[in-house]
Order: C-alpha cells, then structure tokens, then sequence
C-alpha cells in the first residue's frame, strides 16, 4: 500500500479554473447526480436546490423550503444551466461529462444541450433536503477559526504519525 493510502487526509482535486461563489456556491458530483445550490436572480434569501441524474438527465430544482422552482416545467431551467456551468469549472468539462454519462465534453453548453435534447423527466425534489444540509455543514466548516486540533466529527479518521513539537 502506497503512503498516501495508509495516511488519514484526503487528496483534494484542485479546481479546473477559479469559480465565483456568489450565483452557485455550492456544486458537487454525488449520489448518481450532479447537484448543488443555486442562488435566486431576484430575492437575495433564496436559494434554489438543483440536480440532474447521471444517466437519464432526470432533473430537479426547488428552493431551499422545497417549493418548486417556476422555471422548470418540463424542461431545465436557468438554476439547471447554471449548475452545469459551474461544475464544469470546478471539476472540468470531460470529468462531468463522464460522470453524467454524456457523450460530448466539450463545453458546459454542449453538455446541458446534449442533456436537453434526450427531453429528460422531472424528477422526485426529495433529495433536496440532503443536497441543503450538505452546504449548510459545508458552510459551518468555513465558520470555524483556523487549528491544529482534530475536529470531533472528524475524529473517526485513525492517526497516521505523532506530531512532533
């Protein structure tokens, strides 16, 4: 077993290009989907949730108290594009590609087209709720003030080497 194997940290695939947060802050391959949280054009308190399945492009989008989105009513909507969009700039274009199992890599717009032309179906909302708690944890680690010291969540992972002081 190499070194990195035997270690308790994670490797952590750089983005493919810098991304700003502000429209979608949060943006994942995870669970058969790629899905994340997408901010509202019009009311600063809300955040639509929106994924797509791998596969049959079954797509979802609702807003954080599970009302559903306007916009996506038998097709994607604008939350929809944007997610791809910033997935293929956080994680590449052929990476997404790959893992939603669409057979152009080109670009984001390629990819939501290649989707869009299958005319996917709608999708149940409620792994919405998952996809919220997520980035409500992931927000509340950028809360805490940089340590050293082990999380307690995190303490389920073995130690590898003792520090030295």
């Amino acid at each position: 077993m190499s070194a990195w194997e035997e270690s308790s940290t994670a490797r952590v695939v750089p983005p493919a290009r810098p991304r700003k947060l502000a429209k979608v802050p949060f943006v994942e391959l995870a669970d058969g989907r790629l899905q994340g949280v997408v901010s509202s054009g019009s009311d600063i308190e809300r955040v639509y949730v929106s994924s797509v399945a791998a596969g049959d492009f079954a797509f979802a989008c609702s807003t954080n108290n599970n009302r559903p989105c306007g916009g996506a009513r038998g097709s994607f909507c604008n939350h929809i594009g944007a997610l791809v969009t910033e997935a293929v700039l956080q994680y590449g274009a052929e990476r997404v590609a790959r893992y939603l199992r669409v057979e152009t890599a080109d670009d984001a717009a390629a990819i939501a087209g290649a989707m869009r032309a299958t005319r996917p179906p709608a999708a149940d909302r409620a792994a919405a709720a998952q996809v919220f708690s997520r980035f409500l944890r992931h927000l509340a680690y950028l809360e805490l003030a940089p340590t050293t010291a082990p999380l307690p969540e995190m303490q389920w992972f073995p130690p590898t080497r003792a520090a030295v002081a």
